[in-house]
């Protein structure tokens, strides 16, 4: 396993790479606001099959030039093993701790055949393990909802297993509006001897047309008494958000009151929502948040 980390619970948000010089710079006005809750980290994309390779190493060198803690993705899809080896060490050179290990998905127009030497996230995992030993604190994706690629709930279980066998630290959820859901995880994973944190992802709402685009992609629910309520509000964009913020904010409750390990916060590299989510909850502010 890899570096020891805290025992609190972690808070911690994520991030993508930004495609122009203007959005990065209104990424560092975001960060600068993110940060002062003091989050135990951020977490940075990286595209399909490494598309978003330099930006995310742009990215990763800001944040840990302003000193703040960070956790690189990294996918194996349409990568060879020498590929990824120079990412590990350049990783390990700058002070990177703490990684996000995803299979990731292949760009659009590229077949099967260029899948990469590494198929599997379980085959990232034993490939850094194999590398850097315990070095990096390796967290990897968890489907609540089951992976949309998945063909039962059992097979998708099962690889989640192989991903903590090879070597996982941590979880980390796609998104989900529905805590059942989770906890039903949850104890589907106890029952497998998955002993591993696994922390909820949760995404703000903000606008129904981007949510439904992501949410039909990755697979995860939106319930359809939320979905109906946000599209009664049509173009009144401010009625979305507030309904939105409402259903995120009760979601965080039901899942802090059950014990979560934390949660990661998909930004969307906007300070706004997160932060008033996080001071809403009244989660904590300063080392070990």
């Amino acid at each position: 396993m890899g570096p020891k980390q805290d025992t609190l619970p972690i808070y911690s948000f994520e991030l993508f790479p930004p495609k122009t010089p203007e959005a990065m710079e209104k990424l560092k006005l975001s960060v600068s606001r993110l940060n002062a809750v003091a989050p135990r980290y951020f977490s940075v994309t990286y595209g399909a099959g490494g598309s978003t390779q330099e930006r995310t190493f742009e990215t990763v060198s800001w944040l840990r030039s302003q000193a703040i803690e960070t956790a690189p993705h990294l996918s194996c899809v349409g990568s060879a093993r020498g590929e990824i080896r120079k990412i590990l060490d350049h990783y390990r050179a700058v002070g990177i701790t703490r990684l996000v290990a995803l299979r990731g998905d292949l760009p659009s127009g590229m077949g099967a055949g260029v899948a990469g030497e590494l198929r599997y996230a379980n085959e990232l995992v034993s490939f850094i393990r194999r590398e850097t030993g315990d070095h990096f604190y390796i967290e990897v994706a968890a489907y609540p909802e089951i992976h949309p690629q998945a063909p039962s709930a059992t097979r998708d279980l099962e690889n989640f297993k192989r991903k903590v066998d090879a070597g996982a630290d941590a979880a980390i959820t796609q998104y989900f509006y529905n805590p059942d859901g989770y906890f039903a995880f949850l104890a589907n994973c106890d029952r497998l001897g998955i002993r591993i944190p696994i922390v909820p992802g949760v995404m703000p709402i903000t606008n129904l047309t981007q949510l439904a685009r992501f949410s039909d992609a990755c697979g995860a629910e939106i319930p359809r008494w939320v979905r109906k309520r946000l599209e009664a509000y049509g173009d009144d964009m401010a009625s979305i958000r507030a309904f939105g913020h409402d259903v995120v904010l009760s979601l965080c409750r039901r899942l802090l009151d059950g014990g979560v390990p934390g949660i990661h916060f998909y930004t969307m590299n906007q300070a706004t929502p997160t932060l008033r989510l996080w001071e809403e909850l009244g989660l904590p502010r300063g080392p070990g948040s």
